[in-house]
């Protein structure tokens, strides 16, 4: 089992040297930001690089497996518990807007005794806010930092959570749009945007089920980083994750009602267009047939006379009228 992380001394620049001038190149410096208050360090390391592994390795003696999850691109959400610290894989929707969809932000967390390490893969508004808040604000440092790790754990896992509920609102207010836009005549335009809510909705629950299970083992091994009198507040993140996935069902149960519904209308409009051309078609059929009988190349009565071609015309409006009102009686028009 890994140590307790120590520090050590930074290691000098590096040289390179040719048969010309040996010249001193200086190493890239890593992206790391630290913010340090009544004896905890939050490490916050966004989009670890080489450099940043490099710059953990050197300071922390964590476990080689670990160092491999947080430069892999996919990992699941889990907890790995250590003799002398956590180390918690956890994803969180992102919406990414160059392909215009939601996809998994994952983010890695080491927590110990005094000290609490976050690495996101990418930007999270919910962590880039709070460690900002952190660090402007004395008044909010003393109140996370001084109940321990464990409890700056709860706020980060919390406001992550949290920053879920927003998205879920801009969802469902898709699908009352969607509602509306399926009787308001637009039902084909609407399978497109039906397709990717569903897709949404599906990507969506791809993250926050496998949170679920995580989140209760947490739970359990809490105990270690945080106060008995504090354990509710983990609880609460459960809470949470549980309301969002109830939305999820529910919206899952929504999108799919709003798919057939808008296959009915599809359906009951074609039907109509189908009913009226079919009305049409009988109504001109005997009109058709009465012309064809008198155009045929043969004799017929009435041939040559004028009266008799006004007759057919009036025999024609008739039969047509007839048809007519009778179509429109049962409703077929």
């Amino acid at each position: 089992m890994p140590n307790l992380p120590k520090p050590r001394l930074r290691r000098g620049a590096r040289t390179r040297v040719d048969s010309y001038a040996t010249t001193s190149v200086a190493a890239p410096e890593p992206h790391v930001e630290v913010i340090e208050h009544a004896g905890l360090r939050w490490i916050n390391i966004e989009r670890p690089g080489s450099v940043d592994r490099a710059w953990l390795e050197e300071h922390f003696e964590f476990h080689a497996l670990d160092y491999e999850d947080v430069v892999s691109r996919n990992q699941r959400p889990k907890i790995d518990e250590y003799e002398n610290y956590l180390f918690i894989v956890l994803h969180f929707p992102v919406f990414d807007k160059s392909v215009g969809r939601l996809n998994a932000g994952e983010l890695d967390i080491f927590i110990g005794p005094d000290y609490l390490i976050t690495i996101p893969n990418v930007a999270l508004q919910p962590v880039e806010y709070l460690f900002e808040s952190c660090r402007s604000s004395e008044e909010l440092r003393e109140q996370l930092f001084s109940k321990g790790p464990g409890f700056l754990l709860y706020r980060i896992v919390d406001d992550c959570f949290d920053y879920c509920f927003p998205m879920l609102r801009k969802m469902g207010n898709k699908l009352d749009r969607l509602e509306e836009d399926i009787f308001e005549g637009g039902a084909e335009e609407v399978v497109r945007d039906i397709s990717n809510a569903k897709q949404e909705i599906i990507n969506f629950r791809k993250i926050i089920r496998p949170e679920r299970a995580v989140l209760r083992l947490l739970e359990r091994t809490k105990q270690r980083y945080i106060a008995q009198d504090l354990e509710i507040y983990f609880d609460d993140i459960v809470d949470a994750s549980e309301r969002i996935w109830d939305v999820l069902e529910n919206y899952k149960e929504v999108v799919e009602a709003l798919e057939d519904t808008n296959e009915s209308v599809i359906t009951h409009r074609l039907n109509n267009v189908l009913r009226v051309l079919t009305s049409v078609s009988v109504i001109l059929l005997p009109l058709t047939l009465i012309a064809s009988i008198w155009g045929m190349n043969v004799r017929v009565p009435g041939e040559q006379s004028i009266g008799a071609f006004w007759i057919i015309i009036g025999v024609m409006v008739g039969v047509l009228t007839s048809l007519v009102l009778y179509f429109r009686r049962r409703g077929w028009l």
